[in-house]
């Protein structure tokens, strides 16, 4: 078939674009011709609390990025949807992350339907329908895109259900794949050289954009109650006011135990903090699915995920990692367990048996369905 997929992909940044591009090369590998429309301004700079939309990684090889869509811009929209009509694709597929991107998509995908002379199916991928951070106008929003939409994909079973709140049209599941294009993993120690980390504390990883439902403090003080030779590797761009975190690591004396990379992490620096990591911590208030599971799962590194939306859809307990309550001293002991039990070796036999449950043919066949 001729795909079409409707989402932001190079040269921006982050997991949704990082992650339609493997998906465009899953549907090449199985014979498809694909072309992704992608954002040509995904978010006003003043809605965008970080330092730059755009990254600085080489260009993916092998797919077609088409820069088109403007977030904000009607004009934009009946343009855009005009071309993908003259596309005339079999199949459209739309990520959906944040509601203040359906009146853009939902009325593109309109138009694009309104003057083409070919019949399509329009499946939408939906990360979430309703934000971890509210706004006014989410449902409304939300409501408008799902109308432009045929059936829907989701990566974790409470979107599934949020979405049926707005439609009943069709919902499959299906979960979010390990993320594979971040390379091989490197030697531990290796890894902690190249980050001036120390070599032999046991060390605990939190990655990703810093944001408030993310629970880092819950992390750091979980911290507090563990044992003083137990380190913590903070890396991810702040969205937040990092005064908050520093001032629990400075009450509780753990400047010399939590390592601080305040910046969005390249691509082809990925690996190296997965692989100095014994093991990952992800103490989320709130959740959907989450690109770090399956990072961690790729660089086969056990985890701790709390209990909410879809995290215990990806980690089964005692097996992969540890699924608890979303409250520090849940955490605290869970990491004590990890590291006074010697489970990380068993855990690693877990994680590479569970990763088989995680692959991008079979998201592409719910796509495809």
């Amino acid at each position: 078939m001729k795909i079409v997929i409707l989402s932001p992909a190079y040269p921006l940044r982050g997991g949704i674009a990082a992650s339609s591009e493997r998906l465009a090369l899953a549907l090449q590998d199985e014979g498809h011709e694909v072309v992704i429309y992608s954002f040509s301004l995904q978010y006003p700079a003043f809605l965008f609390p970080g330092k730059t939309q755009l990254t600085d990684d080489p260009a993916p090889e092998n797919i077609h990025i088409k820069t088109r869509l403007n977030s904000i811009n009607p004009f934009n929209w009946v343009t855009t949807g005009l071309e993908l009509a003259r596309e005339k694709p079999d199949r459209i597929i739309v990520r959906f992350w944040l509601p203040f991107m359906g009146p853009s998509l939902g009325t593109t995908l309109r138009i694009a339907r309104w003057f083409s002379r070919k019949k399509w199916h329009v499946t939408a991928l939906v990360d979430n329908i309703i934000p971890h951070e509210k706004r006014f106008g989410d449902r409304l929003f939300a409501r408008w895109f799902v109308g432009a939409c045929d059936d829907f994909v989701v990566m974790s079973k409470s979107v599934g259900e949020e979405i049926r709140q707005f439609t009943r049209k069709k919902v499959r599941f299906s979960p979010h794949p390990v993320y594979d294009t971040y390379g091989a993993p490197v030697d531990a120690l290796e890894a902690r050289k190249e980050l001036h980390l120390p070599s032999n504390s046991p060390l605990v990883l939190f990655f990703g954009f810093i944001r408030k439902y993310k629970g880092l403090d819950l992390l750091l003080e979980a911290l507090h109650h563990t044992p003083p030779n137990i380190h913590a590797v903070v890396a991810g761009e702040c969205y937040e006011d990092w005064a908050f975190y520093q001032e629990i690591i400075d009450r509780h004396g753990l400047k010399d135990r939590v390592h601080v990379f305040q910046d969005f992490i390249p691509a082809d620096l990925v690996r190296w903090y997965f692989s100095a990591a014994d093991l990952v911590v992800q103490p989320y208030r709130t959740a959907t699915q989450s690109g770090i599971s399956q990072i961690a799962y790729h660089f086969e590194t056990p985890m701790v995920v709390t209990q909410v939306g879809g995290l215990p859809e990806i980690v089964t307990h005692g097996v992969s990692g540890y699924v608890v309550a979303p409250e520090s001293e849940a955490i605290a002991e869970a990491m004590r367990d990890f590291f006074a039990e010697n489970k990380q070796k068993g855990m690693i036999e877990g994680v590479k048996a569970e990763k088989k449950r995680f692959s991008w043919e079979a998201l592409v066949e719910k796509l495809l369905a």
